[in-house]
């Protein structure tokens, strides 16, 4: 109940919300969350190796029920959702709390097999190019949801979008069809 309830306080305030907020919202007395969780970063490092974790889920879940295409673009559209529902998590993460540095790295260990599984299923089926490496498509999905410093902002989903046309164009299944 904590996790869930700061996860959703995180989602729509940021990872700084105060924990006072986020007790209420529990129903339950600071002094229980701190009891739980002795520090804020202990709060978010659980907080996001819980999602992490059923991102994971999420990505073995679509795997065994679509083709492996499918499966990718039905993920990547999640692993979008995730990196929105993150707010103030990257500052956090680089704010040089020893405790969120090591993040980043828990999230590719526990994904990156799964997602190169998938990568490689999909280029073996000639739905996407060949040769993505797992790291490669998260690092280039969190990039195209970071809004731009300058000019308009985009749509993360549609940015996305226009990348995972680009890997099933490059794979030669769509390249000269008239259908």
């Amino acid at each position: 109940m904590l996790l869930k309830t700061a996860a959703e306080s995180f989602a729509s305030s940021g990872v700084d919300v105060p924990i006072r907020e986020i007790a209420e919202r529990a129903g339950v007395g600071v002094g229980t969350l701190y009891r739980h969780f002795p520090t804020r970063s202990d709060l978010v490092v659980a907080v996001f190796h819980k999602e992490v974790e059923e991102c994971v889920e999420t990505l073995s879940a679509l795997a065994a029920s679509y083709a492996p295409g499918e499966a990718l673009g039905r993920w990547v559209a999640t692993y979008v959702d995730f990196i929105a529902a993150r707010r103030g998590l990257a500052a956090a993460m680089n704010s040089g709390d020893s405790a969120l540095e090591g993040l980043p790295a828990y999230f590719q260990r526990q994904l990156s097999p799964a997602i190169q599984d998938l990568l490689d299923a999909a280029a073996a089926e000639n739905e996407i190019r060949a040769g993505v490496k797992a790291a490669e498509l998260l690092h280039a999905v969190a990039m195209l949801c970071v809004p731009p410093s300058c000019g308009e902002p985009t749509d993360p989903k549609r940015m996305v979008g226009l990348f995972m046309d680009g890997l099933r164009y490059c794979s030669g299944r769509n390249v000269g069809d008239k259908a």
